[in-house]
């Protein structure tokens, strides 16, 4: 039987491909591994073994003596830290016999780092708000000159590899935005662009050698504890609905060949919706699944199954369509310590009673 091992297990974004992956039909075994011992504690992964950090000197000598010791068919990662610092020793992950699924280093490289994936989407003449790179005061200065909307705010986040909405603050404040690059330490990494509307929605799509295997793209209505960020996005869907945005998947696809000639491998596209009604993206969430892929599984369209289908058995999925073949304005709802649920509209408004 065949071995796979998650990283970061016990985390949200890792136990959503978790139980997929116990839900699929072939029974692999899934082990994990993580360097928060109190997020292992919590997984569902039958092994559960610690390891440091992806950016500490330790861990690519204790990642590869776990591949040596576990074996495992095929290991893959969940958050851009960790994603980034792997693919740099994937040869000597390949070398202990244990498969990967990912696209190459370079496009990696592009879409963990905000500012080069907009350059990208540019380039290829995507639509996409003005970003200017933020090196000094003066930078900062001109961002709120050409980027403000009508009232002055602009939004700031991180280029560098991070998720969560990381650095985001939206404001008109000269002295707060300095203070809040200053204490990131972010001068020559932060980033201005115009703001967009809170409205999102999402493509998730898996390749292989250069051709689309399936994509399902799903709205998000709300953020889970956005109204205890600043910048009202935490990076964790509350509610997620499934739709249909024939405009949001092309963009979605020029999005992907922007930065890959050969796309391989899981390229999530996260768009934000312009006051013209335009979905504009904002970042390629590359080779990873997003934190509510259970909700597709669930669903009917378990894409972590899909994946390692692909990769340990090179078996492709028979679709009808392999564009949003889930139904249109399913939800999935999230909260602490609850069990999500998928439901629609309907199902909220029969679970309720108003008074």
């Amino acid at each position: 039987m065949s071995k796979i091992l998650i990283a970061g297990a016990g985390g949200a974004p890792s136990e959503g491909v978790i139980n997929s992956l116990m839900m699929g039909r072939k029974g692999e075994t899934v082990i994990g591994m993580g360097s928060e011992p109190s997020d292992l504690a919590l997984s569902k992964a039958s092994k559960k073994f610690y390891i440091p950090y992806a950016n500490s000197p330790e861990y690519k000598q204790k990642l590869l003596q776990l591949l040596e010791a576990e074996k495992p068919d095929l290991v893959h990662f969940q958050n851009d830290l960790e994603i980034f610092h792997a693919s740099l020793i994937r040869d000597d992950i390949l070398a202990t016999g244990t498969k990967l699924f990912m696209p190459d280093h370079d496009v990696i490289d592009t879409c963990v780092h905000k500012h080069k994936s907009y350059e990208a989407f540019k380039q290829a003449g995507v639509p996409v708000p003005r970003n200017i790179m933020i090196n000094d005061e003066q930078d900062l200065k001109e961002a709120f000159k050409a980027l403000g909307n009508a009232d002055g705010k602009i939004w700031l986040r991180a280029s560098s590899i991070g998720g969560g909405g990381k650095g985001a603050i939206p404001t008109n404040d000269f002295t707060l935005a300095k203070a809040w690059i200053d204490h990131y330490k972010g001068w020559g990494d932060f980033v201005a662009a115009e703001l967009l509307t809170p409205d999102t929605i999402t493509w998730l799509s898996i390749w292989h050698e250069g051709n689309l295997v399936v994509a399902q793209s799903r709205e998000r209505r709300s953020w889970t504890h956005g109204n205890r960020s600043i910048s009202g996005v935490t990076g964790v869907t509350k509610v997620g609905v499934t739709c249909t945005n024939d405009q949001a998947t092309d963009i979605a696809i020029n999005c992907v060949k922007s930065v890959s000639k050969k796309p391989h491998g899981i390229f999530g596209v996260d768009m934000a919706y312009g006051f013209d009604g335009v979905p504009n993206p904002t970042e390629i969430n590359i080779s990873r699944f997003f934190t509510t892929v259970q909700f597709f599984t669930e669903a009917g369209l378990n894409m972590p199954e899909i994946f390692k289908d692909i990769a340990l058995y090179n078996e492709f999925p028979q679709l009808e369509t392999k564009i949003n073949p889930l139904p249109n304005d399913l939800m999935w709802l999230r909260g602490m310590d609850t069990r999500p649920v998928l439901t629609t509209e309907q199902g909220i408004r029969d679970e309720i009673i108003f008074l």
